[in-house]
């Protein structure tokens, strides 16, 4: 099943010859051409249009964490912008709300020996890379073949990885490739009400578990995010059978690692939410303003959702890389027990896992 429904497609001029925009093109017979709109709803998004283009600016860029809270050091590969699901949380919302449709960079592998010329510059150096920040990873990729460009070379690197995290089943691409080494495929997963009603257009847990059950039965390491996590009526209950599921499905042993987040987003998130998902419940807890501008849950909410996940994810199995993400020292040891300390102490850590997992 695809998790798109393209009925448009939008071709930059200056794209027209380029290779991967005649790949597309010729996957997608029945799409009609158009040109870009200023009246697109933001309540729609453009979410049903392709827009193919040359991308400006630089396809590496470090994660954009804040000083005030501790970030893993990740790496955002800049494939596309904006994605064919509709979570009611997401941030993209905000982000692209003044540049809709399906952004796909189709100048991606013209910039691709720029981009490996960047991680081959220090074999010393740990780099993660990953492509879900501005879009999801695989929803797309039966029309992008994004893994046919990216998983070759990232195969090949010793001092690399490439993470594809996605809310999807669409795995083709990766099952079809022989590549393996270095590459980690990661789902984002919920409680199963916040699954089935705030995360519209994404596959259901079972199906996310399913897909990732075959990714590691056919060689592949494999990492999930519970961000953001959301306390709502019975939460406790709802992630216990997440984890459940993931007791059914997964080798805990071929997991890389498990990030945890809680619900966070800037003040003018909050009315695109309301107007866009206007049966949603995900505002209704209590919220402050964190050190970067956000709202966040109270630091004692926050505590018991990670002290409540880190017990039973550890209880499940001992050691599964378990980290927070954009979260102070205080949350960290008051939460995990430990703490990185800082940015670099958290990408040491995550980099040990990379060098252990793919020894």
């Amino acid at each position: 099943m695809a998790y798109y429904h393209i009925k448009n497609t939008i071709v930059e001029e200056g794209s027209k010859k380029s290779p991967m925009s005649r790949k597309i093109m010729g996957r997608i017979p029945h799409t009609s051409l158009a040109k870009p709109s200023s009246s697109i709803s933001p309540d729609s998004m453009g979410k049903d249009t392709l827009h193919l283009l040359s991308y400006k600016g630089e396809f590496l860029k470090p994660c954009p964490g804040t000083k005030e809270y501790i970030c893993c050091g990740y790496q955002i590969l800049n494939v596309a912008t904006n994605c064919p699901l509709d979570c009611s949380y997401c941030i993209l919302q905000s982000y692209f709300l003044h540049q809709p449709y399906l952004r796909i960079h189709v100048n991606l592998e013209e910039n691709l020996g720029a981009i490996l010329t960047f991680i081959d510059r220090d074999p010393e150096q740990i780099v993660r890379v990953g492509t879900g920040e501005f879009a999801d990873s695989l929803a797309l990729d039966p029309l992008t073949h994004w893994t046919d460009i990216l998983m070759r070379p990232f195969s090949k690197r010793k001092n690399a990885v490439l993470e594809f995290k996605t809310k999807t089943n669409q795995i083709d691409g990766l099952i079809s490739s022989p590549y393996r080494d270095r590459i980690i495929v990661s789902w984002s997963l919920n409680s199963p009400l916040i699954s089935a009603t705030e995360e519209k257009g994404a596959a259901t847990l079972k199906q996310r578990l399913e897909a990732a059950r075959r990714c590691q039965a056919e060689g592949f390491v494999v990492s999930f995010h519970f961000d953001p996590l959301i306390p709502h009526k019975g939460w406790r209950e709802g992630y216990l059978k997440t984890i459940d599921l993931m007791d059914r499905y997964l080798n805990p042993k071929g997991i890389i690692w498990i990030s945890m987040g809680s619900l966070r987003f800037m003040p003018d998130l909050k009315p695109i939410i309301r107007k866009r998902h206007p049966g949603t419940s995900i505002l209704d807890g209590e919220f402050i303003t964190g050190l970067d501008g956000k709202a966040r849950y109270f630091k004692p909410i926050r505590i018991e959702l990670y002290q409540f996940m880190r017990r039973n994810l550890e209880k499940w199995y001992s050691d599964l890389g378990l980290y927070l993400c954009m979260e102070s020292d205080e949350i960290w040891g008051k939460s995990m027990g430990w703490s990185p300390q800082d940015s670099k102490g958290l990408k040491g850590f995550l980099d040990d896992r990379v060098v252990r997992i793919f020894k």
